[in-house]
Formats: structure tokens, C-alpha cells, sequence
């Protein structure tokens, strides 16, 4: 008799390890492979890969009601059940963002400088893949397809290890785009799905150092902490977003107060989403602020200047302001002033995303000059912290590290480069 997609075995007699290191050997042979592409045969591959998540829609959207229903039974959060649930305009949303990577300028072989030296050599450093990389995400179906489009568009393999609350999804979905890649050429083994939900799958990624060149991992902070401690590779990778909006005494209330509710409740459980509001003292309208969010059901921590605004703000504890809520959940805080808000952010914030509400042109150039953030932004909402706002397409997560990359990671991030140097029979005296 057969038996269900959970039941069967996944790895037969062949030990994690050994099947991950397997995987690992045939995308780095792979990635050989799709390096050597064209960018317009990429673009067509990629083209193709979209249409057959299109036509796979029904398939993938079955597959997401099992992860949903699954998820539900299982206590998921609100936050991770958003991220998990798919419909048929985020299902083609997903299959837009990679028709708009497909059509992105290729990085590789770009000569970001060349020189000449006294001798006469001629030296180029040159846009090149990374190589392999590894995914380790939780409730995110769309990375599956974000992450595929934008390693094979930047000529990197890649092996996908998503959660097991997304499987049926990712699994779908993958099947779909490796249909449509292997149609426009790119060798099936540039874009893996792990096949198994063992966990030790994970820990043999983190482990396999010369095999795997870099790993991004995106989900809950936990699984973003335990990646960063444990890899022998490279991490690219945020730990939470526990992102600022700062309104400053000159900001147009209307401005403001339509920035501070989209930036917490377009979406509560994206890693943009506002989690501290900080509103200058002399702000004019600070009810303008707190009371859309109060009658939206959003429950608002607030100092004691901030309680005042309105009884419903209940008392913040000194967590508050650590804390990534992904929920309609907001700390207020009432500050004197710029200086005051800049080192609360400096004290409390992740380094993700943060923002200033100003009409004062002073007040926001500083703000954007000495908050050391990956994305900082002047009257704006926080929730355009996404590559796909920022016209890269898509992204394979937010970088929130000061080296190789940072805010969102596109096809640029997933980049290196190597010097080329050609001479005449230049020898060194």
C-alpha cells in the first residue's frame, strides 16, 4: 500500500548527513553548469519557471490548505499563519516577483573597476556567483520561489530547507519551478528542495563548510540565533525587526498618523512592520497617532507620558522595547526631542528598519545620517522594507550585518568578485 507524503521514508539507508553533503556535491556540479548560462537564457529559463507556477496553482493552493489546516490544529501564531497562507493573487504575486527577476539586469561579468599598472599588467575585478547556498526558513512558502529566482538569475545553486509547517507548499512549488527551469535549460540540481523534515538536516547545512558557501536563514528569531551560532559557513541573516517610527514636532498630522497605522497593521507579522512608536513631546497631535491604532484593536504598552495620551495604553515594562511583537501589539514612548529618540533607537533597536515623520529638513537628515540602521527612512511608511518595493524584484531576506551586504539582499547580494589580472610575462623583481 502506498503511503502519505508524511509517512514515507525520506532518506531511505542514507544517514542526513551523508544526504545532505550529496546534495550539497551535485548543486556545486550544477552551479558549474548555470554559471556558464547566458543572462538572456537565464531570463527565458526563469520566464518559463513562472508560467509553470501559474499553471500549477491549483496543485500549490491544495498543498497550502493542508499546511494551513495542519498549522491551525497545531496552535500556530496569527503571524506565522499569515506568513503560511497562500491565495490566488499572493500565489501570482509570487509568480510576478519572478517574472521581474527574470528581467533584471544580470550582475555577473560586470568589471566594477579596471586598472593598469606601471608594469603593464591590466587589472578587472569582476561580478562572479558566490557559488552554493543554503535556505533554512520557517512559514514562508514564498521564499521557496523568491529564493530559487534570485540564485539561479545570480548563477548560484541552491538547496531549500523549508519548515515542516510549509511543506506540502514548498514542496509544490518547487516542483512547479524546477518543471519550468529544466524547460529553459538550468540543470535540475541548481535549485533543491531538501527532502526530508528531519532536523538534523539543519545542522548537517551548518556544518558543511567547503560544500555550501553561504546560508541565509529566515524565520523566528530563535531559528535565526541558533544558525548564526552553530554554522561553519557563512550567515547572511537578520535577527528581529524590532523596528522605530519617530514623529517629530514638525511632522504634518495627517502625514503622520497615516504612516504610523499602515506601518503597524498593513501587515502585523512581516519583519518591517513598526514595533515602537516614538512621539516628540511637543508633537501637536499625539490623539491623532494613538487613537486609529486603539480603535483597530491594536494594544498599545505605553511610559507614563504616553499614558496620558489616552487610558486605553496600558503600562510598558522595560521588555517592551526589546521586544518583536508580529502582532497587533505597540510600545509608545514619549521622547524629548531628536537627540532623545536617537538614543532610544541606538539603545533598543535591531538594526533593521527605522523611520522619522518630519517636515523639518534638519531633523530628517540627521536622523537619516546617524541612525545606524540597513534601511532608514524620512517620511515613509516601514513596511516598503521589502526588495520589491526597493525594485529588486524580490529579496532573499534583510541583512542586518556591516559586511557583504545589507537591507534587502537581491541578486547584487547573492554576488562576489574576483580580480583578473592579465600581463604581458611581467615577472616580480
Amino acid at each position: 500500500m502506498a503511503t502519505s507524503l508524511d509517512q514515507r521514508p525520506e532518506t531511505g539507508s542514507e544517514s542526513v548527513t551523508d544526504l545532505v553533503h550529496r546534495l550539497a556535491r551535485d548543486a556545486r556540479a550544477a552551479q558549474g553548469r548555470l554559471a556558464r548560462m547566458s543572462a538572456a537564457d537565464k531570463e527565458h529559463a526563469l520566464k518559463l519557471a513562472a508560467q509553470s507556477l501559474r499553471r500549477a496553482a491549483p496543485d500549490v493552493l491544495a498543498a497550502n490548505v493542508r499546511d494551513v489546516s495542519a498549522g491551525q490544529a497545531n496552535g500556530l501564531s496569527g503571524a506565522m499563519l499569515d506568513r503560511l497562507r497562500l491565495d490566488s493573487q499572493r500565489l501570482n504575486t509570487i509568480a510576478d516577483a519572478i517574472d521581474d527577476v527574470a528581467v533584471l539586469p544580470d550582475p555577473t561579468g560586470l568589471v566594477l573597476d579596471r586598472n593598469s599598472r606601471p608594469n603593464g599588467m591590466v587589472l578587472e575585478r569582476v561580478r562572479v556567483p558566490i557559488g552554493v547556498i543554503a535556505i533554512v526558513y520557517e512559514s514562508r512558502p514564498n521564499v521557496t520561489a523568491d529564493a530559487a529566482a534570485l540564485c539561479v538569475r545570480a548563477g548560484n545553486a541552491v538547496l531549500l530547507r523549508g519548515g515542516t509547517e510549509a511543506v506540502h507548499s514548498n514542496r509544490a512549488i518547487h516542483a512547479a519551478l524546477v518543471e519550468g527551469l529544466v524547460a529553459g535549460g538550468v540543470p535540475a540540481a541548481a535549485v533543491q528542495f531538501v527532502p526530508t523534515q528531519d532536523r538534523a538536516a539543519v545542522g548537517a547545512l551548518l556544518g558543511a563548510a567547503g560544500l555550501i558557501d553561504m546560508i541565509v536563514p529566515r524565520g523566528g528569531k530563535s531559528l535565526v540565533a541558533r544558525v548564526q551560532a552553530d554554522a561553519r559557513v557563512p550567515v547572511l541573516a537578520h535577527l528581529d525587526g524590532n523596528n522605530h517610527t519617530f514623529v517629530d514636532r514638525s511632522a504634518d498630522p495627517a502625514m503622520a498618523s497615516a504612516i504610523v497605522r499602515n506601518a503597524k497593521l498593513r501587515r502585523t507579522g512581516i519583519c518591517g512592520a513598526m514595533e515602537t512608536l516614538l512621539i516628540d513631546a511637543c508633537y501637536p497631535d499625539p490623539h491623532g497617532l494613538v487613537t486609529p491604532l486603539l480603535d483597530a484593536q491594536c494594544e498599545l504598552r505605553g511610559d507614563a507620558r504616553a499614558q496620558a495620551i489616552d487610558p486605553g495604553i496600558l503600562p510598558a515594562s522595560e521588555a517592551d522595547w526589546d521586544t518583536e511583537y508580529l502582532d497587533a501589539i505597540l510600545a509608545v514612548k514619549v521622547v524629548d526631542g531628536l537627540d532623545q529618540a536617537l538614543a532610544h533607537i541606538a539603545a533598543h533597536g535591531s538594526g533593521h528598519t527605522d523611520a522619522i515623520v518630519a517636515s523639518d529638513p534638519v531633523a530628517a537628515e540627521r536622523f537619516l545620517a546617524e541612525v545606524d540602521s540597513a534601511i532608514v527612512m524620512h517620511n515613509a511608511s516601514s513596511q516598503f522594507a521589502d526588495g520589491g518595493e526597493f525594485g529588486l524584484g524580490a529579496e532573499i531576506g534583510i541583512a542586518t550585518g556591516r559586511l557583504h551586504a545589507r537591507g534587502p539582499v537581491a541578486v547584487e547580494g547573492l554576488t562576489t568578485y574576483k580580480w583578473l589580472v592579465r600581463g604581458t610575462g611581467q615577472i616580480r623583481p
